[in-house]
């Protein structure tokens, strides 16, 4: 059986709303055996949800505390997810997480994930309402991932699709914007990064699906990359949020293994 494990977890050292040892505490609760936390690094530009220079040092301090409180009743990891505008230090963590959050133009960040009529706003007043020109710009940003934060997990891939599930905003069908999509994959499965299946925006009400979309992570399976399931959890009793659907969701696309950490590597496990 494969064992429980998230490495995606936030806290309030960043945009969660429980402390680190909250969530710890929840993890345990709910069977987690390995949980690793993965606070957003510090951005160069204002981004209330990214921990600061000095939180980021606290932080550290606090997961490795954590770590040996808790050794024996459950593994801790002290991981960052670091994103593809940072530029603070890379050392020092077990893994880390790649994320693309942002499309820039014009000295505009425009956050993929944030409010959605800003989002539309943004894209209204920067691309002419074109998303595939958006989508394009998301994407490329994946070509450079792990140059730009030497990352051992890509997250959530297509991040930008959050409130497009109902394909409102552009169609995920359409043969370009699958292009963008997969020519990007094919960049990130040369490198052999570990690309994670993510729940995170189903336990905050904003999905009912996981990133990556079937057709992505079918293209996975196909290219047998490697995957692993992580809950991006921003609360003490999402740790472990839609895991057992997450896993049939896998199989369904044709993933045969996850991945889980263990004794300092990441080890498949069949599923």
């Amino acid at each position: 059986m494969i064992p429980k494990c998230n490495l995606h977890a936030h806290t309030t050292f960043c945009d969660g709303k429980n402390t680190a040892e909250e969530m710890v505490q929840g993890a345990i609760r709910q069977g987690c055996e390995v949980l690793g936390f993965s606070g957003h690094s510090p951005l160069p530009f204002d981004a209330s949800w990214c921990m600061t220079e000095e939180k980021n040092e606290l932080y550290r301090a606090e997961i490795l505390r954590l770590r040996e409180k808790y050794r024996g009743k459950i593994d801790i990891l002290c991981g960052i997810e670091y994103d593809s505008f940072s530029v603070c230090s890379r050392q020092g963590y077990d893994y880390i997480i790649g994320s693309v959050h942002h499309v820039e133009r014009e000295g505009i960040y425009i956050p993929v994930d944030g409010d959605r009529r800003l989002i539309e706003a943004e894209v209204a007043r920067l691309f002419g309402g074109d998303y595939l020109a958006y989508a394009r710009e998301y994407y490329e940003q994946m070509y450079t991932l792990k140059e730009k934060t030497d990352c051992d997990i890509v997250g959530h891939f297509d991040l930008l699709t959050k409130y497009n599930e109902d394909g409102s905003m552009f169609d995920e069908a359409s043969a370009s914007y699958r292009d963008a999509a997969l020519s990007a994959l094919e960049a990130v499965l040369k490198q052999d990064l570990l690309i994670e299946i993510n729940t995170g925006a189903i336990s905050r009400g904003y999905r009912k699906t996981p990133y990556p979309a079937p057709f992505i992570l079918k293209y996975i399976a196909e290219k047998k990359g490697r995957v692993i399931l992580n809950s991006d959890s921003h609360a003490a009793n999402t740790v472990l949020y839609f895991y057992s659907e997450a896993v049939e969701y896998a199989k369904s696309c044709g993933i045969k293994e996850l991945y889980v950490y263990q004794n300092g590597a990441f080890v498949p496990f069949a599923i």
